[in-house]
């Protein structure tokens, strides 16, 4: 799950980011409203966490932007305690939630599990699973009929995502916007490395589950007879 984080305070959020990649999400941060749009614009995000007082355009005008873009990714608000006019406007522009600052970390992760589930994605609190296998997203770790092995992070992340998307074809720019972020210069060759990578280590657990490619078009997960 990749998470947009647009606050101006610099040192909140970073240390948003620290917090997030530590439970595993991908994060991208800028610090004003127009970098915020340029970003969400994108659509590579799975939810945006949106301040409403930014330099160049606050948060409010960003929301709506998006939205009449027709961009529906989740969007939670960062306020200030008191600020219920803005929390009204935020929430009749199409904000899924807020939270006050300060807020609690425990508060803040329930309330982004709670966005995405309701966006549809499916947010284990330890792993996914497809056919045989099963990914561990805390400790890396992918099993397969009692065996497992230890993924580095870029495999673990390749593979939550082709497993969260299931039967959904997945092209290459969507995997290096995901992974690595939209502005990468990250090139088709090093998703193909990672894909290998996989590959390898699931014939190694011998699982039924391969890693399809649709020529010209991207990858897939299917499970074997």
């Amino acid at each position: 799950m990749r998470i947009l984080i647009v606050e101006d305070e610099i040192h909140l959020a970073e240390a948003l980011t620290q917090i997030l990649k530590k439970h595993h999400y991908s994060v991208d941060a800028v610090h004003d409203g127009q970098s915020g749009l340029d970003h969400a614009s994108s659509g590579i995000y799975d939810l945006l966490l949106l301040d409403i007082m930014l330099p160049e355009m606050d948060g409010i005008t960003l929301l709506k932007t998006i939205r009449s873009q027709g961009i529906s990714t989740p969007v939670i608000l960062l306020t200030a305690r008191g600020e219920i006019s803005d929390k009204i406007t935020g929430l009749d522009y199409g904000a899924d939630d807020y939270v006050a600052k300060p807020f609690s970390t425990e508060e803040l992760l329930a309330r982004i599990r709670a966005a995405l589930r309701r966006k549809g994605d499916v947010v284990p609190e330890d792993g996914l699973k497809f056919g045989d296998i099963e990914l561990n997203t805390g400790n890396l770790k992918l099993t397969c009929k009692g065996k497992e092995l230890k993924l580095i992070l870029k495999e673990s992340e390749l593979l939550e995502l082709l497993m969260s998307r299931k039967l959904a074809v997945t092209s290459k720019e969507q995997i290096i916007e995901k992974l690595w972020g939209f502005d990468s210069e990250v090139e088709h060759n090093n998703v193909e490395v990672y894909i290998s990578f996989l590959r390898k280590k699931m014939t190694f657990l011998h699982s039924a589950v391969r890693i399809n490619t649709i020529r010209n078009v991207g990858y897939v997960l299917e499970v074997t007879s």
